[in-house]
């Protein structure tokens, strides 16, 4: 089965099948790196997509932000090997340590919650914390798919952020919708 648009999301509770145009496939990856690259690996194989598109809640390092945000670049913020690399770099690894994409906002992923202030985080200028696009970015890479992706802003990376998360999760979905309608437009 061939695709041009595959969409990869964490959880139905984000995005919902039924809801997308028809002829537009997606994933659900579940939570985390580990999940991410799995399913991305085997979406890809399954679907030979042109182009893949991810969709996600994420919490938010700068306090501004708000709403539906495209990503332009993402590292990761959980790889921490000092003394043998630097916090966000895979020591020993030829792969890049960032994916670029189309949009203007930088994205930490990483497989933690985010539920507390971290100067590393701001230092890197990171705007948002999610736990699956650096996998998914990666996959992309590797199979020399174009990737892009958009997050809802759900909390504020603070320790109210599961509850936060919890509540909105949803929220994002008619943005997301009207981001597929107008790529598929593009």
């Amino acid at each position: 089965m061939k695709t041009e648009l595959l969409i990869i999301t964490a959880l139905e509770s984000e995005l919902k099948r039924e809801a997308l145009p028809s002829g537009v496939e997606i994933v659900y990856s579940g939570v985390g790196k580990i999940n991410a690259a799995i399913t991305s690996i085997k979406a890809i194989h399954q679907y030979s997509p042109k182009r893949i598109l991810n969709f996600g809640t994420v919490g938010k390092i700068k306090s501004e932000l708000q709403g539906l945000l495209e990503i332009g670049k993402v590292i990761q913020r959980d790889m921490d090997t000092e003394p043998l690399a630097p916090r966000g770099s895979t020591p020993f690894c030829t792969r890049p340590q960032e994916y670029v994409s189309t949009g203007q906002f930088i994205c930490g992923s990483g497989d933690s919650f985010v539920t507390a202030y971290d100067p590393w985080l701001h230092s890197r200028g990171v705007d948002v914390v999610d736990m699956e696009l650096f996998a998914i970015a990666a996959i992309a890479h590797d199979h020399h798919i174009p990737w892009q992706s958009f997050k809802y802003i759900t909390d504020e990376a603070n320790e109210n952020s599961g509850d936060d998360w919890q509540s909105k999760v949803n929220h994002g979905q008619d943005l997301y919708l009207a981001q597929i309608k107008d790529i598929l437009r593009n």
